[in-house]
C-alpha cells in the first residue's frame, strides 16, 4: 500500500503545446506495473481548454468544481458541471476546459498504451469555442 499524501507532489503549469490559457496540473497518481491507469486533477482558468488529442483507451473526466465544456469532433459542445462524469472513447478526437467565464476543475483518469496515454493535436480555435451550447438541463 502506498499512500500520497495531499500537497506532496508539486503543480505544474500546463503546457502552451497542450493548453490553450492558464492551466493548473496536480498530479494524482501514475501507474505502477502491472497497473497502467494514471490520473491528475486538472484547473482551468475562465477560457483555458485542451487542444484537440484523442487516449489511445480512453479518458474519464470527472468535474469536481465550476463550469466547463467538452465536445467530441462533429459534436455539440456539451457544458459540464460538477458531479458530471464523461466518458471519452478510445480514439475519440475531443476537448474539454473551462466555460468563457467560470473556472472548472476536473479529475481526468486513462490508461497507458505501450507508454502512451495521449495523443495531442490540434489547437481548438476561439471560433470552436466561443459558439454558446445549448441548456444541457
Amino acid at each position: 500500500m502506498e499512500i500520497k499524501r495531499n500537497g506532496s507532489q508539486p503543480s505544474a503549469q500546463g503546457p502552451a503545446d497542450w493548453f490553450t490559457g492558464t492551466v493548473r496540473i496536480d498530479p494524482l497518481f501514475q501507474p505502477t506495473d502491472p497497473a497502467r491507469a494514471a490520473g491528475n486533477s486538472v484547473t482551468f482558468e475562465p477560457g483555458a481548454r485542451t487542444v484537440w488529442h484523442t487516449h489511445p483507451l480512453g479518458q474519464i473526466l470527472i468535474i469536481t468544481a465550476g463550469g466547463g465544456r467538452v465536445q467530441r469532433w462533429g459534436g455539440p459542445i456539451e457544458e459540464i458541471r460538477p458531479g458530471d462524469v464523461v466518458w471519452i472513447p478510445a480514439g475519440e478526437k475531443h476537448w474539454h476546459g473551462a466555460a468563457p467565464t467560470t473556472a472548472m476543475t476536473h479529475i481526468a483518469l486513462q490508461e497507458f498504451l505501450n507508454g502512451k496515454q495521449v495523443d495531442w493535436l490540434e489547437k481548438v480555435s476561439d471560433e470552436q469555442y466561443l459558439p454558446v451550447p445549448p441548456p444541457s438541463r
